[in-house]
C-alpha cells in the first residue's frame, strides 16, 4: 500500500500479524493464496512464506459463551452523579467550557 500505512497505522505502530486467514492453495514452494475479507481488498492476496506463520492453539484463547439475562425492553440508563470540576479554557478567542462529572 502506498504511503507506508500497512494495517491502518504507520510503520513501527502498525502489528506485526492482524487476523487468522485460511489458506486457499499454496502457490510453488515460497508463495500461499489466503482468503482475505473485503476490508483487505487493496492488498494482493499471495504472500511469501516468511510473511505468514502458523497459528498454535492455545487453551487460553477461547473464551466461554453464556448467555446474559436481560429484560424484554434492553433500555440502560445512566444518570450523572456529581460535577466534579468546571473550567473555561480560551482557544483562540473562543471560549469552551469543561466539565468534569462523575458518573
Amino acid at each position: 500500500m502506498k504511503g507506508g500505512l500497512r494495517f491502518g497505522r504507520k510503520w513501527k505502530l502498525s502489528p506485526r500479524f492482524i487476523e487468522l486467514f485460511d489458506v486457499l492453495e499454496r502457490i510453488g514452494h515460497i508463495a500461499y493464496r489466503l482468503a482475505l475479507p473485503p476490508s483487505l481488498s487493496a492488498v494482493h492476496n499471495v504472500f511469501h512464506v516468511l510473511m505468514v506463520r502458523k497459528y498454535v492453539i492455545d487453551v487460553s484463547h477461547i473464551v466461554d459463551f453464556e448467555p446474559s439475562q436481560s429484560s424484554e425492553n434492553l433500555i440502560y440508563e445512566e444518570k450523572p452523579i456529581q460535577i466534579l470540576a468546571r473550567e473555561v479554557k480560551v482557544l483562540n478567542n473562543r471560549e469552551i467550557a469543561l466539565v468534569k462529572v462523575l458518573w
